[in-house]
């Protein structure tokens, strides 16, 4: 699996005040975007300690939660029995591995600036969709490398719209609309979060 990123990390990464109010943001504006239903059963992946995820849980019938971080998935497995829904976890890299199901939809935060080859991630999530599933991937706009302040695996120093676009549109994704969901406050600092929702034609 590699190096664990996120070992020292994963028992407080719950209590960053910036990262709760960015995922709720995240969370928002994937119900305004997304027709949730209580039957689906969608993936998270880069689930972490499931702060997305559990804002989702709700509006729907099952999660997979995919993650490499053995210490991530750990504060995950902490939270299985107060979740509104079902919960399966997959540690693995999705980069060079993959699921033998298939979702109703795939949402994701913050994940995709850590992935070295994201055209190929967006090909791998259109595999894992049901015809007519969804997207709905937040990361970085494009950004100075100022925002991370020490090596957690980062490939990429957040995206342009443009980018985003061109992934989902090159991996077959219609309907694609990608648009600011949020901002990220580090020191004096905003960095602004882009969402980007697809789905994978009928």
């Amino acid at each position: 699996m590699g190096k664990d990123y996120f070992a020292h990390k994963a028992g407080t990464y719950d209590q960053g005040a910036n990262r709760v109010d960015n995922i709720d943001r995240i969370a928002a504006g994937i119900r305004e975007r997304i027709d949730l239903r209580p039957g689906m059963e969608i993936m998270d992946f880069g689930s972490g300690t499931g702060l997305l995820l559990e804002r989702i849980a709700p509006d729907v019938a099952q999660i997979t939660a995919v993650d490499v971080s053995p210490s991530m998935n750990a504060e995950l497995e902490k939270k299985r029995g107060s979740l509104p829904c079902a919960l399966d976890m997959v540690q693995m890299d999705l980069a060079t591995g993959t699921l033998d199901r298939r979702f109703d939809g795939i949402i994701s935060s913050m994940t995709m600036h850590h992935i070295a080859d994201v055209p190929a991630m967006f090909r791998r999530f259109h595999d894992l969709l049901k015809p007519g599933g969804f997207i709905a991937i937040a990361d970085l706009d494009k950004e100075d490398g100022s925002f991370h302040e020490e090596d957690t695996g980062v490939h990429h120093h957040g995206f342009s719209a443009e980018e985003l676009e061109s992934a989902a549109r090159e991996a077959g994704f219609e309907g694609i609309a990608v648009a600011p969901v949020s901002e990220f406050t580090k020191g004096e600092r905003q960095y602004p979060v882009l969402l980007v929702t697809a789905t994978r034609p009928g």
